[in-house]
This record gives C-alpha cells, sequence and structure tokens, in this order.
C-alpha cells in the first residue's frame, strides 16, 4: 500500500481590477446559473458559510460606497490598477474527511478569516465565504461516496497609510514638510512589498548582483503567516504547502481531459477487479439456489440426501452465508463505479468535443501567426484597446448609477431632516 501523502496548505493571492470584479463576485457569491467548474454542484451551495457577507452590494458598489465615505483613498492610483485582492486559503481534501469533514472546515475557515481581519483589517474585508459545494472527483472515487473540498475566497483592499505632508509652497513655513493628513491609500504595490531579506541554507542574507539584500517573495510569506497561525491556534496535522506548485491549480482544458483519461482508465480497472471478485461469490449463490432440487421425499415426507449430496449441501450454505454480504457490497461498488464510468466517459467526451471545436476555431488565427506575427499582432492589439474601452464604458456607467442612487439617497436624507424641522 502506497504511503499517505503529506497534507499541504496552500495560500494564493489573485490580483482584480476593476473590469475583474463583476465576473468573480458572480463567481465567488454563486450569483451564476452555471460554472465552468463542472464540479460545482449547485444544490450544494447552501451550504456555503459567509465569514464576511457582503450582503445586496456587488464588490464594485462596496469600493465605491468606501471610497466616497471616505473610509479609502484611490488618490494616485492608476487607471488600471489593481482594487481588490482575493486571498485563497484551502488544504487539500483528505485533510478534513480525516479530522471531522464539513463541521471541521467550519471551525478551521473561520479561524483562517480572523487571520485575514488582523492581516489586512476587519473594515477592508469586503467577502469572506467558505465553498463547500465543489466535489472532489478523485477523492470520491476513492471513498465511494461524495466528498467535497473546503477552501475559503477572501477578497480584501490592499490598504497602506501614507501620511501626507505640507508642501514647499505652504504659505506657513512651520507646516511644510509636516504631515497634513494620514490617508487609507488602495495600493496593492505597496501592501506586498517585502522588507524581510532572503537566506541560504547557512542562514546567510542572499545578495543580489549589485550587491544589495534579496527579498523574499511577499506570497511566499503569507504561507509562513497563515500556517503559523492555524498551527498556533490548534489546527495541526498539515504542512506548509510549496510555493510556485502549480499542477493543483492549473484549470486548461487539456490538463482536465488529462486527468479524466486516468480516472477512466482507472475506474474501468477497478470494475475489472470487481468483476473478478464478485463472480466466484455469485457462482456461489447460483448453486445455493439449486439446492432445491437436491433429495427425494420419503413417505413421511422428509428429504433424503445421498451422503455425498448432504456434505456438498452443507459446504455450500456455509459459502453462501458468508458470501451474501459480501456479493450486497460487491452489487453497490459495481454499480457506483458503473456509474462513475458513464459520467466520466460523458464528461471526456463532452470535453474532448470542446477542445476539437476550439482547436478547430482557432486553427486560422495559429496560421495567421505563422506566417503574418506582425499583423496578427496588431489586431490583438486593437482588439485589447476596443475592450478596455468597453470596460472603461460600463465601469463608468456603473459609477454614473451608483452616484445617482446615492444622489437619490442624500435626497431623501434630506426631505426627512427638512420634515423633522418641520415639526
Amino acid at each position: 500500500m502506497d504511503a499517505k501523502k503529506p497534507d499541504m496548505s496552500c495560500a494564493r493571492v489573485v490580483q482584480y481590477k476593476a473590469s475583474g470584479l463583476d465576473k468573480i463576485y458572480r463567481h465567488n457569491e454563486r450569483r451564476n446559473e452555471s460554472y465552468g467548474n463542472e464540479n460545482v454542484i449547485t444544490e450544494m451551495s447552501r451550504y456555503n458559510i459567509h465569514f464576511r457577507d457582503p450582503g445586496d452590494e456587488t464588490y464594485t458598489e462596496i469600493f465605491r460606497r468606501l471610497e466616497a465615505e471616505g473610509v479609502i483613498s484611490t488618490r494616485g492610483l492608476r487607471e488600471d490598477a489593481t482594487l481588490l485582492d482575493e486571498i485563497i486559503i484551502d488544504v487539500n481534501t483528505q485533510y478534513f474527511e480525516d479530522h471531522g469533514g464539513y463541521e471541521y472546515a467550519k471551525r478551521f475557515y473561520e479561524e483562517a478569516f480572523h487571520f485575514i481581519e488582523k492581516k489586512f483589517g476587519a473594515k477592508y474585508v469586503v467577502s469572506a465565504v467558505m465553498h463547500a459545494d465543489e466535489l472532489n472527483t478523485e477523492v470520491s472515487e476513492r471513498l465511494g461516496k461524495d466528498v467535497y473540498h473546503y477552501h475559503l475566497h477572501a477578497m480584501v483592499i490592499p490598504i497602506v497609510e501614507k501620511e501626507i505632508r505640507w508642501s514647499k509652497r505652504c504659505k506657513d513655513p512651520e507646516l511644510r514638510g509636516t504631515v497634513k493628513e494620514v490617508i487609507h491609500q488602495v495600493s496593492h504595490s505597496k501592501k506586498w512589498a517585502s522588507d524581510i531579506p532572503e537566506r541560504d541554507e547557512h542562514g546567510e542574507i542572499v545578495l543580489r548582483k549589485n550587491g544589495k539584500p534579496k527579498f523574499r517573495k511577499s506570497y511566499s510569506i503569507l504561507q509562513d503567516e497563515v500556517y503559523d497561525h492555524m498551527i498556533s491556534h490548534g489546527f495541526t496535522g498539515f504542512e506548509r504547502g510549496a510555493l510556485g506548485s502549480t499542477s493543483v491549480h492549473l484549470d486548461t482544458l487539456q490538463y482536465k481531459i488529462e486527468k479524466d483519461k486516468e480516472r477512466l482508465a482507472e475506474i474501468e480497472g477497478r470494475i475489472e477487479q470487481a468483476k473478478l471478485d464478485y463472480e466466484p461469490a455469485l457462482e456461489a449463490k447460483r448453486k445455493i439456489e439449486e439446492i432445491d432440487s437436491l433429495g427425494k421425499r420419503n413417505i413421511t415426507g422428509k428429504v433424503v440426501l445421498p451422503e455425498k449430496d448432504y456434505n456438498d449441501l452443507t459446504a455450500l450454505a456455509k459459502e453462501g452465508l458468508t458470501s451474501r454480504s459480501k456479493i450486497w457490497d460487491m452489487q453497490r461498488g459495481l454499480e457506483y463505479y458503473r456509474d462513475g464510468l458513464m459520467r466520466y466517459a460523458t464528461r471526456y467526451e463532452n470535453l474532448r468535443d470542446k477542445y476539437e471545436e476550439l482547436t478547430e476555431k482557432t486553427r486560422p488565427f495559429l496560421d495567421a501567426m505563422e506566417h503574418f506575427p506582425e499583423l496578427v499582432s496588431a489586431f490583438v492589439n486593437k482588439l485589447k484597446d476596443l475592450f478596455r474601452d468597453k470596460a472603461a464604458r460600463e465601469q463608468a456607467e456603473r459609477e454614473r448609477q451608483i452616484a445617482e442612487r446615492e444622489k437619490h439617497r442624500a435626497a431623501r436624507k434630506l426631505a426627512r431632516t427638512d420634515r423633522e424641522l418641520e415639526r
């Protein structure tokens, strides 16, 4: 039997600009009717847990509201800058199966949420939800039951405190260069800037070619921080994940096809083995069903058996009793794997059709890239500009609608105030 693989934690950061917020909002908050990830079982979405619920507001609306209220500042922010960071924390599925399943996962990720609140500031956490509706097909097949992969998605605004100082042009000479105000500035690059030097196996600081220290990647530091926090709060039994591994998160069509081909081959092997185990037990059951034809009744009504038939009968009876439970278990297992085979065969065919269709659709583009790379590059850049303009227009329209709602809200508030004063 193969040694059990260690349970590994993982903490990832995904950046989102204004143009990507609506899509990730619909995905994380399960506002779509269907999902590209076929393992999302929407009937199970009711088991998802919100530790920070955005309510009726979208991520964009929350961001713009906090900006309007002065809680955050976008001063100096580029038009295409990162507005929100998505922090994804998870441990492989088997870890939770071994420690209590769903209830344990809720406690685990609630503590992970507290870590995120502490690191990023509670008021800058827009949403935090534990997904419990994504089926882990590999573990489900291995354990013979539906098993879901629990993980946490947290959307946070990367905020740094920035001191705004009086300029040299200030009329009051005593104020020049002093702190005018402190703003809470949105800045992904500053939030994730690292000042922790990287060290070699001997503990020495690693230097760059220019002689200056090389700093650790901030995402690697996040891995350490998540691991240390969870261990210190009693959640043990897993190891810190290795940074840079992409195979776990690879989500391309080709990768899915290859994994499903592997699962198909594995299921087919299991079915063949189940048949080998099932047939001998089934044969014994058939023999037991034939015992009614053995022997003859005498004048008193008793069944008289030859000694050989009697010995065969008692042996078959014992074998049948011991095999009955085994047959039942094997029947259920065989049905499960047959269902799995059909499910993955269908899924594989669908994915293969999509892959072939995608290949056919992109063939003219690939041929053009091969023969006219400069023209294709210019065309792609033009498309990017068009999509960027469209996203900017959509964003402007969303902001206009938000401003309009704020205007109506302010008008209603003013009207209420006037009515109260009139009383």
